[in-house]
């Protein structure tokens, strides 16, 4: 595991720690505690290994974590089972040999036929959650699922985009940033990844305190709601769809169920993006 690779594992642990109240586990808390979440020692001792050994690991000092650890400490931290897969997998890290060039995604020809031929408002993301292709009912829906356009930078660098989300729009915000990591996962060294956490770490105190909070979230379909400026509020089925022979780019579409107000809205809304 590289030196990187180690500060990850360490700042994954610490921030999953404190978001675990020993409440939680049955813990007695007795006095004032001084940490939010619970103490190492305390990880460690539910983990069935030493505190001294827990500390290396959150302090990057152990680069060698057996999966029968990680899963202990994973059951200690009350992890699903996805944010414990990423846990392994941030221990199983391993050092590239040669320095990474920027990633070029392309989607496939068929899947951008399919996008412009469905009915819904309909879009490409891909790993760093960029809009690789969209038709025009996307558009119309938000102006910014476009191409070209960045979900992340988009919604939290702009208040217009944030507002699409209203009354929703902080569990909006958390669900992408958790998406985000988990699309990504260990690999960090993309340099357009680097780039789009640096700027956004930068410029918005939410996104940097959701990605410091290290959760992760399968990106997969859910119901939504938009408040549209013109159709008003609007409550969505989002489907996401693995686009087949890609490197994690997600087919989303947005559809609603037939014969009510939602579905006619997004009836409207096609009507007029039609030729």
């Amino acid at each position: 595991m590289t030196d990187a690779a180690a500060n990850e594992l360490g700042e994954f642990l610490r921030a999953r720690r404190e978001l675990v109240t020993p409440e939680q586990l049955g813990i007695p808390v007795v006095g004032v505690r001084r940490v939010p979440g619970l103490r190492r020692e305390e990880v460690a001792m539910l983990a069935g290994i030493s505190a001294d050994y827990y500390l290396r690991l959150e302090q990057g000092r152990d680069r060698n974590p057996s999966a029968q650890v990680l899963e202990s400490i994973a059951r200690v931290l009350r992890l699903d089972a996805d944010t414990a897969a990423y846990l392994l997998e941030l221990g199983a890290s391993r050092p590239r040999r040669t320095p990474r060039r920027r990633r070029v995604e392309t989607v496939p020809a068929h899947t951008m036929r399919l996008v412009e031929q469905l009915p819904f408002p309909a879009f490409v993301e891909g790993r760093n959650l960029d809009v690789l292709a969209a038709n025009r009912q996307a558009t119309a829906l938000s102006p910014r699922l476009a191409v070209g356009g960045n979900r992340l930078r988009d919604f939290f660098l702009d208040p217009a985009e944030r507002e699409l989300f209203e009354p929703h729009w902080e569990d909006a915000a958390a669900g992408l940033v958790a998406g985000f990591r988990q699309s990504v996962g260990t690999d960090t060294d993309d340099p357009q990844f680097i780039e789009l956490v640096g700027e956004l770490s930068l410029a918005s105190p939410l996104f940097r305190r959701l990605w410091a909070r290290h959760e992760i979230r399968v990106r997969q379909g859910a119901t939504m709601q938009f408040a549209h400026p013109s159709l008003g509020t609007l409550q969505v089925d989002r489907e996401k769809l693995a686009v087949t022979g890609s490197d994690g780019m997600m087919l989303v579409i947005y559809h609603a169920q037939p014969g009510t107000p939602d579905a006619d809205k997004l009836a409207l809304l096609t009507s007029t993006t039609a030729r």
